[in-house]
């Protein structure tokens, strides 16, 4: 029995060395005759079983991708649990995607929380690069968001800053403190929601009130679910609900787009439509025989899901933090006001047509946008396989260019972490820094195809709002000296706590 057991030893021992020895050839065979086309993916950076690099991120991710960039590199390849993607953290890597390889990387990646939407298949932000976003991106520049549009739109947005003063002065004639977040959250809303649809929250039905609180929960749920990607198939049993939550949150929004409608499609009829905002554009093209793409019914809804989504709360975010940094730097509210001052006088209110001539109130807005970009990443996605800053990238990879990194990248900006305006003015004639389209450094709102198409209502809501909370006001924190500029979690990185302060009217326009 022995002597059998040995044999039987010396069989399986002999032939796993004779089998690793095969493996070993066949390995080294194909790696010199594959040497020469051997794929060199992106470095990452060492990973767990099962989580990958989940275990490296921190609450405030675009924060958690830089520090990352800072050992591993300006293009790093995560694995976040089942999920893979590259992340982009500085100029130079980002122009080769969004400009040398444009189309390429014209693609937006679609996440888990996509299987739950009404109007999966519709949506404008993540549609394929093809003959149906090329056609709503050129009905966004010429009609949505052009300019004559917001010109046409300048009464609404001075409405909403005026009733902002106003109440921000009952509050200082009775010595409150103002949540000053909820307040821009309201103004930004409310702008948006009478451009679109002409309704506000001051509406017999209170729909912009309600589309703007199933804003936030459409974003609540809708990240909670995303996150599901890194669980794999699993993510797509909805273990927890969320993707449930997300089709009523859906429901309720299809339910007030589809009653607002149907009161246009009526008073068109009529002749009874007054006003002309985003909807009765769309529908003029949804009625149009002749159009280039047949719009339906979900692709409207979808379309204007997208612009609250994608406007309400950055907007918001963008204000609030210009706001707080102004607050927190005492000379910058000086300069600011004196700029005001002496091109506005102090007789009346500014209004838009005077930001042209405050370079320094530009200059402000530019950099908020720089420290703080409403949304911290441009997401793309490669149709074809291709080779980036020396790396191999596959087709479909999901890219996250890291614009939050990119604006803080202390090889491109002097003092990154500092909130400078003079850093965009030209000390010469006081003008205005242009960064112009091949200056990759600074890119808030992306670039190209794919860039933010409403980038200039943006940049006007900001400037004129701003600009009339520091000439009709002075600003005491409550609770201290300085605003907590610390950042929270959530999609646009906004301030983890409501910026509440004490409004000192010291301009009374009305």
């Amino acid at each position: 029995m022995a002597a059998v057991g040995a044999s039987i030893f010396f069989y399986i021992s002999s032939s796993l060395v004779l089998l690793l020895f095969t493996l070993l050839v066949k390995y080294v065979t194909l790696g010199t005759k594959n040497s020469s086309t051997k794929l060199r993916p992106p470095p990452s950076p060492p990973s767990l079983p099962i989580i990958g690099h989940l275990h490296l991120l921190g609450s405030v991710i675009p924060k958690s991708f830089q520090t990352l960039a800072r050992l591993y590199g300006p293009l790093i390849k995560l694995r976040l649990g089942a999920s893979t993607c590259i992340v982009v953290s500085n100029a130079q890597v980002a122009r080769e995607i969004m400009k040398d390889h444009e189309l390429n990387f014209c693609y937006r990646p679609n996440f888990g929380s996509s299987d739950y939407f009404l109007y999966n298949g519709s949506y404008f932000i993540t549609a394929p690069y093809g003959t149906y976003w090329r056609f709503m991106k050129k009905l966004c520049m010429t009609q949505l968001l052009s300019s004559s549009m917001l010109g046409r739109f300048m009464h609404i947005r001075e409405e909403e800053i005026h009733k902002l003063l106003k109440s921000l002065m009952v509050c200082s004639s009775e010595g409150k403190e103002s949540n000053l977040s909820l307040e821009l959250t309201s103004l930004t809303n409310n702008i948006l929601c009478r451009m679109a649809m002409s309704t506000t929250c001051l509406g017999k039905d209170n729909d912009a009130k309600e589309i703007h609180g199933l804003v936030g929960e459409f974003l609540e749920v809708g990240a909670k679910l995303s996150i599901g990607e890194v669980f794999g198939p699993l993510g797509k049993l909805d273990l927890f609900g969320y993707g449930k939550k997300l089709g009523k949150i859906v429901g309720k929004f299809d339910q007030i787009l589809e009653r607002i409608l149907e009161e246009h499609e009526k008073e068109i009829e009529v002749g009874q439509r007054e006003t002309r905002d985003m909807m009765d554009i769309i529908l003029q093209v949804y009625r149009d025989p002749n159009a280039k793409v047949k719009l339906t019914r979900n692709d409207m809804k979808a379309f204007f899901l997208d612009i609250f989504l994608a406007g309400t709360d950055t907007s918001s975010v963008t204000l609030q933090w210009a706001m707080a940094e102004i607050m927190n730097h005492p000379q910058v509210l000086k300069m600011l006001r004196a700029e005001i001052d002496s091109v506005v006088g102090k007789s009346r209110l500014i209004t838009e047509s005077d930001v042209p001539n405050l370079p320094y109130l530009q200059a402000v807005v530019k950099e908020v946008l720089r420290l703080h970009p409403a949304g911290p990443f441009s997401l793309r996605q490669s149709a074809e396989d291709c080779r980036i800053n020396g790396y191999d990238i596959k087709a479909q990879t999901r890219t996250l260019i890291n614009v939050y990194a990119i604006m803080r990248d202390p090889e491109a900006w002097n003092n990154p972490e500092e909130f400078i305006p003079e850093r965009f003015l030209e000390y010469n004639n006081d003008d205005v820094v242009k960064m112009n389209g091949n200056d990759f450094r600074y890119v808030p709102f992306g670039y190209g195809r794919r860039g933010c198409p409403g980038a200039s209502l943006a940049s006007t809501v900001v400037q004129g709002t701003v600009a009339a909370l520091i000439q009709c006001f002075e600003w005491k924190i409550e609770g201290g000296d300085k605003v907590n500029m610390e950042e929270g979690s959530s999609f646009s990185v906004g301030l983890a706590k409501p910026l509440v302060c004490y409004p000192i009217t010291c301009f009374n326009p009305f």
